[in-house]
C-alpha cells in the first residue's frame, strides 16, 4: 500500500532523496523532520501497520496499544511537531492522569501521583519517616535531570566527547557506578518504597540491582511531568505522524519489506526490497530494530564492529508475555495497576539471572476504558496484560510453556476483586510471546527494550547515530543514542536528522527544528 501526500514548499534541503527502513517511532519521527525540510522521503515498512512495537493491534470491536501504553514527557512530541511546522493538538486529544497508577504490594495500595504534597503526605501515612526523604529525592533528581538533559539531546562520536563540558558538568550527577536499587536504599528504607520508584528500570528491560544509578530518572520523569493518555491510545500518535509525513510530501510504503541496504565503497547508496526493486537514496535512515537489521539487512563481509558473532556478544534487555483481552463487561479497575510479586526480587533475578519463567510474576494491567470510549464497544472493556519474561537467549520453549503460563496469569489476575471471573467473559484474546516478538516483529532475541543501557552500552559505547560502519547511513530508535523508551527515540531521530541535514550544507543553512530548552522553560499541560 502506498500513501502519498502534497509536496512541501519548503525547499531548504530540496533534492536530496532519504530512504528510511521501518515506520516506528523513530523512522516516523525522522520521516516528519526530513520532509518538513524539504527533502524527498520515502518510508519502506514490512508490516500492513506503522507504529512498530507500538502500533495499534485490532480484535474485533477491539483496539489495543501493542507496545506503549503512555505518554511519559508529552512536551517531547509537542516539540517534534513544531519542528515539523505544525502543532501536536490539531491531531491528538489527550487527557493527564492523576493519580498516574495503582501499585499494589498485597494487601497495600500506592497511588501516586505528580503533587509532591499530596505524595509526600501518602508516603508518610504508609511509610512513616519517610515523606521528606521523598522530597529530598525529588530535590536531588531535578539537579541531575538538569544535567544530564543536554547529553541526552547531541550525538556521541567518540571517546572525546565525555571530556566535553556538559559531560564533566553531569559527570559528579550521573551516579553511573551505583544501580539504581542502591541509590534509591540512599532515600528509603522500606522494600516497597524502593520498588515504587524503582520498577521504571523495566522500560528499559533492565534489573533496578543491576541498572546503572543514572537511570533514577526514569521514576523522577513519571513524578515530575507526569503521564499522559492519547484518545484512542498511543498509536494514534503515530497516525498523526503518519499525516504530517504526507502532508510534506513523504510517502510511507506498507507490506513493503527492505532486503538489504545497498553499500557501495562504505557508503550507504539506497535499499534493495523484497522482490528484487532497487531504491537509490543519497542518505539511508535505519528505523528498524538495530540488531536486527545489522544481522539481516547488510551483504556479508560489510559490517566489522556488528557482525552477527559480535551482536550475540551484546546484552539486550528482557522480553514481555502479552495477553490482549476484549472482556464483556465494564471492568472496574485504575487505568495502570501494577502488581508486584510477593518475592519482587526473585521474579526479577528470574528474568534477568536464571533465564526461567517465574511462578510468582510481577504484572502490570492496562485498562484505558474508564477514560476512553473508543477503545472497546459500550459496556466492555479492553484489558492489555504484560508480564515481563527472559528474553530468548534464556532456554524456555515458548510452544510449550505458553498456555501454561497463560493460565498461570489468569490465575493471578482472578485473584483481584475487580477481574474475578475473567475467564468466562474474554470475548476476543490475543498472545504475544518473545518468539512472536522476534518471529512476528522482528525483535532481535525478542529483547523489546533493544539493547541494554549498562555502562558499556550507553553514549558513545552506543551504535552512534552517525552509523559508524557506513557512510551516508544514520540510526534511529532505541538502539542508538540515547536509548529506548519513546521520548528518548523521539531525540535520536532528532539528533540524527540534525546531523544529516547539517552534513548536507544546503544553502548554507542549518536544521530549523526546535531544540529543547531547560527544566524551567518546558511545556506543561
Amino acid at each position: 500500500m502506498l500513501e502519498n501526500g502534497t509536496r512541501s514548499s519548503q525547499s531548504d534541503y530540496s533534492g536530496g532523496r532519504v530512504a528510511i527502513v521501518g515506520a516506528g517511532p523513530g523512522g516516523l519521527a525522522a520521516g516528519m523532520l526530513l520532509a518538513s525540510q524539504g527533502l524527498s522521503v520515502d518510508i519502506y515498512e514490512k508490516q500492513a501497520f506503522i507504529g512498530g512495537r507500538s502500533s495499534r493491534l485490532e480484535l474485533g470491536d477491539y483496539r489495543f496499544d501493542r507496545g506503549a501504553t503512555f505518554v511519559l514527557m508529552p512536551h517531547v512530541w509537542e516539540e517534534l511537531f513544531a519542528a515539523a511546522g505544525r502543532s501536536l493538538t490539531d491531531y491528538v486529544e489527550w487527557h493527564r492522569l492523576d493519580p498516574m497508577y495503582r501499585l499494589q504490594f498485597g494487601e497495600l495500595q500506592l497511588h501516586p501521583t505528580t503533587d509532591q504534597d499530596a505524595m509526600a503526605e501518602q508516603i508518610e501515612r504508609y511509610f512513616p519517616g519517610e515523606g521528606d526523604n521523598y522530597r529530598r529525592f525529588m530535590r536531588d533528581e531535578e539537579e541531575k535531570f538538569n544535567r544530564l538533559m543536554p547529553l541526552l539531546q547531541r550525538p556521541f562520536r567518540g571517546l572525546r566527547d565525555y571530556v566535553s563540558l556538559d559531560v564533566l558538568r553531569a559527570l559528579p550527577k550521573l551516579h553511573a557506578t551505583e544501580t539504581v536499587y542502591s541509590r534509591l536504599s540512599r532515600y528509603f528504607k522500606d522494600e516497597r518504597l524502593k520498588a515504587a520508584f524503582s520498577f521504571q528500570a523495566k522500560y528499559l528491560g533492565m534489573s533496578p540491582w543491576e541498572c546503572p544509578g543514572t537511570f533514577t530518572i526514569l521514576s523522577f520523569l513519571e513524578h515530575r511531568f507526569g503521564l499522559v493518555h492519547p484518545v484512542g491510545g498511543v498509536n494514534r500518535l503515530f497516525d498523526a505522524m503518519a499525516a504530517v509525513i504526507r502532508e510534506h510530501g513523504g510517502r510511507i510504503h506498507t507490506q513493503t519489506p527492505v532486503e538489504r541496504v545497498l553499500v557501495e565503497q562504505g557508503r550507504a547508496k539506497g535499499l534493495r526490497l523484497q522482490g528484487g526493486e532497487r531504491i537509490q537514496a543519497d542518505d539511508v535512515v535505519i528505523g528498524a530494530d538495530f540488531a536486527h537489521a545489522a544481522a539481516r539487512l547488510f551483504a556479508p563481509g560489510t559490517l566489522r564492529k556488528y557482525t552477527k558473532e559480535k551482536l550475540d556478544q551484546k546484552k539486550y534487555s528482557c522480553s514481555t508475555f502479552m495477553l490482549y483481552l476484549g472482556v464483556n463487561r465494564k471492568v472496574q479497575l485504575p487505568h495502570h495497576t501494577v502488581l508486584f510479586a510477593e518475592d519482587y526480587r526473585r521474579n526479577v533475578e528470574d528474568i534477568t539471572q536464571r533465564g526461567v519463567l517465574s511462578e510468582e510474576p510481577s504484572l502490570y494491567v492496562h485498562n484505558p476504558g474508564l477514560l476512553d470510549p473508543t477503545l472497546a464497544p459500550p459496556g466492555k472493556s479492553a484489558l492489555y496484560v504484560l508480564v515481563p519474561v527472559p528474553n530468548l537467549s534464556a532456554d524456555v520453549s515458548w510452544p510449550e510453556q505458553r498456555e501454561r503460563f497463560r493460565s498461570l496469569v489468569l490465575d493471578r489476575l482472578e485473584r483481584e476483586p475487580e477481574l474475578a471471573g475473567l475467564r468466562d467473559d474474554i470475548e476476543e484474546e490475543r498472545i504475544i510471546t518473545p518468539q512472536d516478538w522476534q518471529d512476528d516483529l522482528d525483535v532481535y532475541r525478542g529483547a523489546v527494550f533493544n539493547l541494554a543501557h549498562s555502562l558499556d552500552q550507553m553514549l558513545a559505547f552506543r551504535p552512534r547515530n552517525r552509523f559508524e560502519e557506513v557512510q551516508r547511513c544514520w540510526l534511529v530508535g532505541g538502539g542508538t543514542h540515547p536509548g529506548s523508551g519513546l521520548p528518548t527515540i523521539i531525540e535520536s531521530a532528532k539528533i540524527s536528522c540534525a546531523m544529516l541535514l547539517e552534513s548536507r550544507k544546503a544553502a548554507g543553512r542549518r536544521w530549523t527544528g526546535v531544540p529543547v530548552g531547560p527544566l524551567t522553560k518546558r511545556a506543561e499541560l
